[in-house]
């Protein structure tokens, strides 16, 4: 994928920045995980360290199940007391350093829906989405087959 001819795309170009991101914190509850998710209407939510700022890791609506079926408790006032980092999740969503190529990027996008993206230290500056890769793909192809039909008029 190149932007423009000579520039080859960067990463950055599709990054969500953390600031506009939904995600949690090491230290939340379990109520505070679905209400957060529920909320955004999300599946998936990052987790990051509250004091480190790092990415740990993914939460899903699998996982919460999971955890209440394991549990038997389906009180969500019990989730009140329930740690979030003590629901087991079955997969972390990959993530990338900001400075990692195309190639990387694409990769994981295409077995998670979105890419956790971290700095050189491992904290968490933002995510990459399938549903951007995908737009960005969409546009671009129909920007070139816009420029086909006009060459040939």
């Amino acid at each position: 994928m190149k932007a423009g001819k000579d520039n080859i795309l960067n990463i950055m170009f599709f990054l969500t920045p953390k600031g506009d991101v939904a995600y949690l914190y090491d230290t939340d509850t379990l109520r505070q995980a679905l209400e957060k998710m529920e909320n955004h209407r999300y599946s998936a939510i990052p987790i990051i360290g509250e004091k480190s700022g790092k990415y740990i890791g993914t939460v899903t609506e699998g996982d919460i199940l999971w955890y209440i079926k394991e549990t038997g408790d389906f009180s969500l006032y019990a989730t009140e007391d329930v740690w979030l980092m003590e629901v087991k999740r079955s997969r972390d969503n990959q993530p990338v350093n900001a400075n990692s190529d195309m190639e990387e990027m694409m990769e994981k996008v295409m077995n998670q829906n979105f890419v956790p993206v971290t700095d050189d230290n491992g904290r968490f500056i933002g995510i990459i989405t399938r549903k951007d890769i995908i737009l960005y793909l969409k546009a671009k192809m129909s920007a070139e087959e816009d420029a086909l039909d006009t060459l040939k008029t």
